[in-house]
């Protein structure tokens, strides 16, 4: 069955503008003022699902989206490192951050590697190929809020790209990625952003 998914990532946090490992920071101020500002140009979907995190649960209220909670869609389990910058992690443990940057099995920080985060996103994204969902003529629309590395595991996944290729994946706050297709062969359209209506 064709399947069109569309996943948007969160808005900026200030766990990001501080380069944090994030740790379910929730959105600030600035984040819910631009994520209502381009509320109107969020696309239809015959499903919405979000993220688990405070930030992907606040981006979807704040885009108007009655989205629900999906467990497999969960950003990136950092362990230890949840909620420290990676600077103060590189200073103090330069080795570690260095097998994490090139070791795709890696994961010194005690939580997922880069495989174990491809693997669960790519399972999920081929889980809405099946039944699940509501049809519409010749498929069926998934929108999802999602965390950044999240959208990045599921484009390696789905192209069938070497793990590494996701650190060379950039994907900016409040940008739409679409796939189309089905199970084993998906397209890809690259992060657009979502803009705010024209003024009248």
């Amino acid at each position: 069955m064709a399947v069109q998914v569309m996943l948007i990532s969160p808005a900026l946090n200030a766990a990001l503008r501080e380069a944090r490992f994030d740790g379910d920071a929730p959105l600030d101020a600035a984040g819910v003022r631009r994520a209502r500002a381009v509320a109107t140009a969020v696309p239809e979907a015959d499903r919405l699902l979000r993220g688990p995190s405070a930030r992907c649960a606040a981006t979807a209220e704040a885009l108007g989206l009655r989205a629900e909670p999906e467990p497999a869609l969960r950003g990136w389990d950092m362990g230890r490192w949840s909620g420290r910058r990676l600077a103060a992690v590189s200073a103090t443990e330069p080795e570690a951050v260095s097998a994490w940057l090139t070791d795709p099995s890696a994961a010194p920080h005690g939580g997922e590697s880069l495989l174990e985060l491809c693997a669960r996103a790519g399972r999920r994204l081929e889980t809405l190929t099946s039944t699940e969902g509501v049809e519409g003529a010749g498929g069926h629309r998934v929108l999802g809020v999602v965390e950044p590395a999240v959208v990045r595991a599921v484009i390696v996944g789905a192209l069938g790209l070497p793990p590494e290729a996701f650190w060379r994946l950039d994907v900016a706050p409040l940008t739409l990625t679409g796939l189309s297709g089905r199970s084993g062969r998906w397209n890809l359209r690259c992060g657009q952003p979502l803009s705010p209506a024209p003024a009248d």
